[in-house]
């Protein structure tokens, strides 16, 4: 006798989850979700794929995706329910309708003959596999950004839909994202629900939680997280973030906006150079006093051929290319000489290019190079539309935090927002106004330049 288990299983949404539930239910294609600690994110998002995985016309792969693939399995695959003790994978897919379940890799296989899996945003351009169809963006807030521009042609082509849940941490893209989707005139849905809006807290539990948060943080600290976790609020400092107030300065002051390109100054660059991670360039003209931010590129698994291209399409006349002191490392070449990056960029027409001494020693990198990031930003302006990804690392780079002890690490954590940090950093320890532009440079090596390369200078 055949056992039949009906979908969502076990599981009603409530009141002031219903609206969301019905947009995607009803066939909903993009929705970002902002709501409070405890809300039930994570369920909702899983129930509801439940009950995708099973219908024989939607057939294909799924994805949960975390910030971090090393949260996946704490996360959400060995997370229990404490209201029932059950695993919440188990809640939602029950064995019934499983067809193989691999731990190893945290993979679902339906009877349907459609999978799902937990994934991070961290590696989301090495994910391997037949292309999703739907994908939960678990933490939106905390995620890479770029993965979205990387999976949203996937998702196109697939009919596929995309449900973004977080809470709100500044104001970064998934702010961005949310303003987008509350304007008319798109298709998609937003919405924010605060831990005053539903019944999960009573209002004596909110002002015991909002307490023990100053308690154990102060009254600056505790109230953000308090207004942050529970209250949605995308103002104030994030908690760890080094460069929260620099940057909430220049949004008050209107140092974040458009910042257009002038033909009449040098544009310099600054690296952080990468192999399996990003590498990221930022682009700053100069201007009196200011140092103006008029773009910024980031890219992973290129060689500097890659980049050269990149930097011939733009219109910019360039002065110096600084990067990081690793481009004086040598590498094997296509001409199977070992060459140094520096050599091979301007070999390439990235030229000249200046290597900044960027110490690897973390005290170092706290006690001096952070002061000085925090002390020249407020010369900086940036262009709001082209260095968006930049300016959220920026904002979102901040200090470990130890679970456990309930502390700020002295290190930064090291995802997404290293790379625009660090090609950041090699700007703030590494530029030198006086240093000669490019036509002096090529000047003084032209004489002493192999004969192979004279016409390149």
């Amino acid at each position: 006798m055949a056992i039949k288990v009906r979908l969502p299983n076990n599981w009603i949404p409530r009141e002031d989850q219903m609206p969301l539930w019905a947009y995607m239910i009803e066939g909903g294609k993009r929705a970002i979700m902002v709501a409070h600690r405890r809300w039930g994110k994570d369920d909702v998002s899983l129930h509801f794929t439940a009950t995708e995985v099973m219908q024989r016309e939607k057939v294909g792969n799924y994805w949960h995706m975390l910030p971090q693939y090393g949260q996946a399995r704490k996360a959400i695959w060995d997370a229990v329910n404490p209201k029932t003790g059950k695993r919440r994978i188990d809640e939602a897919f029950p064995e019934i309708i499983r067809a193989k379940t691999r731990d190893q890799d945290m993979y679902i296989q339906f009877v349907s003959g459609s999978t799902w899996q937990l994934v991070g945003s961290d590696n989301f351009n090495a994910l391997v596999g037949s292309p999703p169809r739907g994908v939960v963006f678990s933490e939106w807030a905390l995620a890479d950004p770029m993965c979205w521009p990387y999976i949203q042609p996937i998702l196109e082509e697939n009919d596929g839909w995309a449900l973004f849940i977080t809470t709100s941490r500044g104001m970064n893209h998934a702010k961005t994202m949310l303003d987008y989707a509350m304007a008319e005139d798109n298709d998609w849905f937003g919405q924010i629900i605060r831990a005053d809006d539903t019944k999960v807290f009573s209002k004596t539990q909110l002002a015991k939680i909002k307490q023990e948060l100053i308690t154990a943080f102060g009254d600056e600290y505790g109230e953000t997280m308090y207004a942050q976790e529970y209250q949605c609020s995308f103002a104030g400092a994030v908690m760890g973030a080094y460069f929260s107030k620099q940057m909430s300065a220049a949004r008050a002051e209107g140092r974040i906006g458009s910042v257009p390109w002038s033909p009449q100054h040098e544009v310099d660059t600054f690296w952080d150079l990468g192999v399996d991670d990003s590498t990221t360039i930022w682009f700053m003209q100069p201007v009196g006093k200011e140092y103006r931010f008029i773009d910024y590129y980031e890219a992973a698994g290129y060689g500097f051929e890659h980049y050269a291209k990149v930097l011939k399409e733009k219109p910019y006349v360039y002065g110096n290319h600084y990067m990081p002191h690793d481009a004086d490392q040598r590498i094997m070449s296509s001409t199977m000489i070992a060459q140094s990056k520096r050599e091979i960029a301007e070999q390439l027409g990235i030229r000249p290019v200046v290597t900044v001494e960027r110490v690897r020693n973390m005290d170092i990198m706290i006690q001096v190079h952070i002061p000085a990031i925090r002390s020249v930003l407020a010369s900086c302006w940036f262009d709001a539309v082209k260095c968006a990804h930049g300016i959220d690392a920026l904002e979102s780079y901040k200090a470990k935090y130890d679970e456990e002890k309930k502390i700020l690490s002295n290190y930064p954590i090291h995802n997404w927002s290293s790379h625009g940090s660090d090609a950041f950093r090699t700007f703030a320890v590494g530029y030198k106004p006086y240093i000669p532009k490019a036509a002096a440079i090529y000047a003084a090596q032209r004489k002493y330049a192999p004969a192979s390369m004279r016409a390149g200078y």
